[in-house]
């Protein structure tokens, strides 16, 4: 396993990560095809694999009581796979939605999907809306399920909206800023992740939420992602517990702030 340091995390309420538990996760969860071949078996015996893996990471997120979980589950790029794969994770999808979308409700998730959804089929686009509609009042987790999705594609969109405002003469260019520019990005309603966790051993983060990502912390294994359980997301929180999120500020301005917050 590689625990990589990575840039100092997002959200400045508590600077030393120290005893803390994330309060967002953003995941992408590599590994399902190999898996597979691993087994000798068909790589969408891997996806539905993964499923299991993902059921089990939204119960670890709400035992630990951990507020939002970002999963990426499609790419923009990856409708450039094979044919017969696609269509196998769009079965996959659906089913996945049918099958557990009263649980999610149970369980008190909220369950919204980011990505250009106009590029699925019309059966899976009215399954997302009305999973939407059903889980909107839950807020014990926000589960976000990236699906067609790129992080420069979420950046060129906003952009296109800020360029729309001054356009229209609502916005002036030089109100255009970083708070603008994350006003209209994908999960603009929750803070940025804490914590990035990759699995099956690449070291890169793959055009996944790049805006958001800015200061996460990130941590990577070799363990492909249907074999993830408990034990190893638990590795991952004790990674992140340890490390000092410093947010561009030196260990001594950090010290120096917390003696300051001690009564």
């Amino acid at each position: 396993m590689t625990d990589a340091l990575a840039a100092p995390g997002t959200i400045p309420s508590g600077d030393r990560a120290s005893g803390a538990v994330p309060q967002h996760i953003a995941i992408i969860m590599d590994g399902n095809g190999r898996w597979a071949q691993a087994r000798h078996r068909p790589r969408l015996i891997g996806h539905r694999a993964g499923a299991r893996a993902v059921k089990r990471c939204v119960e670890f997120c709400l035992q630990r009581g951990i507020g939002a979980l970002t999963l990426f589950a499609f790419s923009s790029e990856n409708w450039d796979r094979p044919s017969d794969e696609v269509s196998g994770l769009m079965r996959l999808f659906i089913g996945a939605l049918d099958r557990e979308v009263d649980e999610l409700a149970r369980l008190g998730v909220r369950l919204r999907f980011i990505g250009e959804r106009e590029r699925f089929p019309t059966g899976i686009r009215e399954r997302m809306h009305s999973t939407e509609i059903r889980t909107a009042g839950n807020a014990r987790l926000h589960l976000n399920i990236a699906a067609s999705y790129g992080g420069q594609q979420d950046i060129a969109r906003a952009a296109r909206e800020l360029a729309s405002e001054v356009a229209a003469g609502r916005l002036q260019p030089e109100q255009i800023d970083a708070t603008a520019l994350s006003s209209r990005m994908a999960l603009a309603d929750l803070p940025p992740p804490d914590l990035f966790i990759r699995t099956g051993g690449e070291l890169r983060i793959s055009n996944f939420l790049l805006w958001q990502l800015a200061y996460t912390e990130l941590w990577f294994t070799e363990v492909l992602w249907p074999d993830v359980d408990a034990v190893l997301l638990q590795s991952a929180l004790d990674a992140y517990a340890a490390r000092e999120r410093r947010f561009g500020l030196t260990s001594e301005q950090i010290q120096a702030k917390d003696g300051a917050k001690a009564p």
